[in-house]
């Protein structure tokens, strides 16, 4: 498999950046090949080595469901870089970088309140470009037992509280106000003991959450040993588009936000659009396409000023439009449709524009992305929910 992904990716990456690469013919002699894999390293790297610090932290999103129920310890999966990793001198792991794991240990969900965890370990790296790469990493979605305790105890203490208000109130019911004032308020007490037994029962026999990590999850690996690698050219990395005469856009700002449900699936973006060309456009000619093909269209539930403007030849405008897609961490391409045949126009990478933004806008991203760090999979209704 690991061999597989390695051809897979490598001849992914040729095939995309290959014309840009080498306009030279292949010819079928070992001195030719050699000379070529030392005109592609070239052309990919700069020459300067950075190093991946030990205690360093890569953002990755899992490439299939890991659930505490269904799996088991010693479990392969595969996950994705989901942003460049930077050294001080450039780029050394670009996102798209697939990273090999196993389930290390899980523990299932206890009474409690003690929840169930699942412990994750990465031994290599697969780049774009077919290398790998050894590495040692960890995440854990166990949380520190001082601080699990806590929390299990402050749940623990409002069940019992809640218990006791509702013992307090069914012994009012019950006895009315008179009885409550003839026994100097014994009845109550004696309801809020009752009461207060009850939810402190609760408490014991309640059982913790499971564990459920899914693709589009963004989970932050550990790094536990430094490795030396290669820097790469940002112009290596850049994104193939598709451009047509006269009509010319800019990207300034990509926020990923949360839609109306507080899943964080919105990518938002501000652009300029100058018209020069001899077609007319409107926002819902624009869509968003991802690197799996599915197209995405303008969201209702963002921006909306861009989405029903009309663009004439010769028009220029300035303004945010919103797309709803399925993860925000895949590749996507801003894409402008012909009104009559619905035929692709022009592709503007939003990768590219991305790694041009301040990297104030894209650690307030990755703050907005990390905010769901505890998986948590709930049992009612069958449904899944992430604090």
């Amino acid at each position: 498999m690991k061999k597989i992904i390695s051809i897979f990716l490598l001849l992914n990456f040729l095939i995309i950046n290959l014309p840009a690469l080498s306009n030279e013919p292949l010819k079928g002699y070992a001195e030719k090949s050699e000379r070529f894999e030392k005109q592609i390293e070239e052309e990919l790297f700069t020459g300067k080595v950075e190093e991946l610090d030990r205690h360093d932290v890569i953002n990755m999103t899992v490439s299939q469901v890991l659930d505490s129920n269904l799996n088991f310890e010693g479990d392969e999966f595969f996950a994705e870089v989901t942003g460049d990793v930077k050294g001080g001198k450039g780029i050394i792991i670009p996102k798209g970088t697939i990273a090999h794991g196993k389930i290390l240990q899980k523990t299932e969900a206890k009474r409690l309140g003690r929840p169930a965890s699942i412990s994750l370990d990465f031994d290599y790296l697969i780049t774009p470009d077919g290398r790998e790469i050894p590495i040692e990493g960890r995440m854990s979605t166990k949380m520190h037992p001082v601080t699990q305790a806590a929390k299990i105890a402050v749940q623990d203490v409002g069940y019992t509280v809640a218990g006791g208000a509702l013992g307090g109130i069914m012994a009012l019911n019950w006895l009315g106000i008179e009885a409550a004032i003839a026994s100097n308020g014994y009845t109550l007490a004696g309801g809020a003991a009752v009461g207060g037994a009850i939810g402190l029962g609760m408490a014991l026999i309640r059982k913790g959450n499971d564990v459920l990590i899914a693709p589009g999850d963004e989970i932050r690996i550990k790094i536990n040993k430094s490795v030396s690698l290669p820097v790469y050219r940002e112009e290596a990395l850049m994104q193939h588009e598709l451009t047509y005469p006269g009509l010319e856009v800019q990207i300034s700002d990509i926020r990923h936000e949360k839609d109306p449900f507080g899943d964080v699936n919105t990518i938002t973006l501000t652009i300029l659009i100058s018209n020069m060309s001899d077609k007319t456009f409107s926002g819902l000619d624009l869509a968003l396409i991802n690197d799996y093909n599915a197209v995405f269209h303008p969201s209702v539930f963002g921006s909306t000023k861009l989405m029903f403007k009309q663009l004439n030849p010769g028009d220029k405008a300035l303004g945010q439009i919103s797309f709803a897609v399925d993860n925000v961490n895949r590749k996507f391409w801003l894409t402008f449709y012909d009104k009559r045949t619905r035929k692709p126009l022009a592709k503007v990478s939003i990768d590219n524009a991305y790694r041009k933004l301040p990297d104030k806008i894209q650690k307030k991203n990755e703050k907005v992305r990390l905010k769901n760090t505890k998986f948590k999979k709930t049992d009612e209704e069958n449904n899944f929910e992430f604090e």
